[in-house]
């Protein structure tokens, strides 16, 4: 999997890029507000596999190996990640996170072309734009600063997230 990782991430990010536009075309036709709702949560999505995507880079595979030990749950989960922490962090924040950022500013882009058809100004376009980018920037740059110091504690988090969908009984 690891050698093949570049183009299956290629091919993730081009499918998922052409699903997200889809949604962003059916979400410019919504009421400004919602549009505005769907940009915010967009961002936090990115903001927060950001946070995963760091914290895997950051976690100590011991402690997942400690709590694999007094079979905790999770723990093999965690370990497996911590295992793959290359492919998992590129997958987090390259795929996931850009496609959120393209996402995000082609919804931003379709709610300024909304607000421009009514009687708003053209700063408050520009405005809308760059608050957009300031809470991505912004957002991920407080996420690394805990992804990094709770990254065992984040990991862990994940790790029993996924294990409720995993097949193992």
């Amino acid at each position: 999997m690891k050698k093949h990782w570049i183009l299956v991430a290629f091919i993730l990010t081009f499918f998922l890029a052409i699903i997200f536009s889809l949604i962003a075309n059916v979400l410019g036709n919504l009421n400004n507000i919602i549009l505005i709702i769907c940009i915010l949560a967009v961002i936090l999505v990115g903001i927060v596999f950001d946070i995963i995507g760091t914290s895997i880079l950051s976690c100590d595979e011991k402690v997942f190996h400690s709590k694999a030990s007094q079979k905790m749950k999770g723990a093999k989960t965690g370990i497996k990640l911590i295992k793959n922490a290359s492919t998992v962090a590129s997958f987090c924040n390259d795929v996931v996170g850009d496609v959120c950022g393209i996402i995000s500013g082609s919804l931003v882009a379709i709610l300024i072309v909304n607000l421009a058809s009514s009687e708003y100004l053209s700063l408050g376009n520009v405005l809308m734009a760059s608050l957009c980018s300031s809470l991505t920037v912004g957002g991920k740059a407080i996420g690394k600063r805990v992804a990094v110091k709770k990254s065992n504690e984040i990991i862990g988090l994940v790790s029993k997230f996924l294990d409720i969908f995993s097949n193992k009984k």
